[in-house]
């Protein structure tokens, strides 16, 4: 049960995937959510050096023996950023599935086809979804505006995106934004999606590297404890509601240039909120599915939990007379 084109594309069990989170996608993370049956990935940028992914790629291979993807996100970066090197390392790495977000994956697409990787693709617009099929990527992941992250400046939720960018494109579509359990997975399927990606749950998991005050944090915060920031760069965030967010908001509105807002979203300050616990120390991501989040189990419980629950969903779905 539950076996699409994306778990025999990925070569996992379940249809599962684990958001790329900055500084939390490390191997502990990675390698839970491969092992269980899903598909890690590695969020590359988090690594100031070619040298360090590289090492975090190897510490995963000994942890996992499964899958795993690497992410390559390409926005605008505080760093100078050689994104070919990155794309090189990791093909290098012999790691055979590669996530590009960001922007169009077509200047990269000749180097990772020639490599045999499988390219996978994270967008927010399904006109997006459509270029990234045309260009050749081999499944591609949309997201609605619940989610956490860079959920795109249109405000189109889930519910609408993940079936029209089902019969927009002819490739696998993964579901991602407002999902963290059994009742969002069995939907997403239902929409049309064949795998969901979830961030904010996984964050939510023993094995997520941050603060348990954070952790602690998540399963009090409800869905309207979210706001969305940078608007007014072109690059729409959806964070948690905390003081140092309402600051990034308030000088939007008063019509804040970059320069003003930079040292506000800046990337460090958000990893010390994380590693520390003061939530109100920087911009933490995080999806409106923090609302239905009321425990830290490990990432198998929340995998086995999400498929257990889904099975006995489709039963009571053909015992209302419903063919699934």
């Amino acid at each position: 049960m539950f076996k699409t084109r994306v778990t025999e594309m990925l070569g996992i069990k379940y249809p599962i995937i684990q958001g790329a989170m900055q500084w939390l996608s490390r191997a502990e993370l990675v390698s839970a959510v491969s092992n269980a049956g899903g598909l890690g990935i590695i969020s590359s940028l988090t690594f100031p050096t070619v040298k360090e992914l590289r090492q975090e790629i190897k510490k995963t291979k000994k942890m996992t023996d499964k899958p795993f993807a690497v992410n390559i996100t390409l926005l605008p970066t505080m760093r100078p950023v050689n994104y070919e090197e990155y794309i090189s390392a990791t093909i290098e790495e012999d790691v055979k599935i590669i996530e590009i977000a960001g922007r169009s994956p077509e200047p990269y697409m000749k180097m990772l086809k020639d490599a045999g990787v499988t390219v996978m693709h994270k967008c927010a617009r399904v006109r997006d979804a459509r270029t990234a099929e045309r260009v050749g990527v081999d499944t591609v992941a949309i997201v609605g505006t619940e989610a956490g992250g860079h959920p795109g400046m249109e405000d189109v939720t889930s519910l609408v995106r993940i079936p029209i960018t089902a019969d927009a494109v002819k490739i696998p579509v993964i579901a991602g934004g407002g999902i963290g359990d059994a009742r969002g997975f069995v939907a997403a399927l239902a929409l049309g999606a064949e795998g969901i990606v979830m961030g904010t749950r996984f964050m939510a998991s023993k094995e997520c590297n941050i603060h348990p005050k954070v952790k602690e944090w998540l399963m009090q915060a409800s869905e309207t404890d979210t706001i969305m920031i940078e608007r007014s760069i072109k690059n729409a965030a959806r964070v948690l509601k905390t003081d140092s967010s309402q600051k990034v908001l308030e000088a939007e509105e008063r019509g804040a240039a970059l320069e003003e807002l930079l040292p506000l979203i800046a990337g460090e300050r958000g990893k010390k909120a994380l590693e520390n616990g003061d939530i109100n120390a920087g911009i933490i991501y995080c999806g409106q599915i923090v609302g239905l989040i009321h425990e830290i189990p490990t990432v198998k419980e929340i995998i086995d939990g999400i498929i257990g629950e889904a099975r006995i969903i489709v039963q009571r779905l053909r015992d209302m007379g419903i063919s699934v």
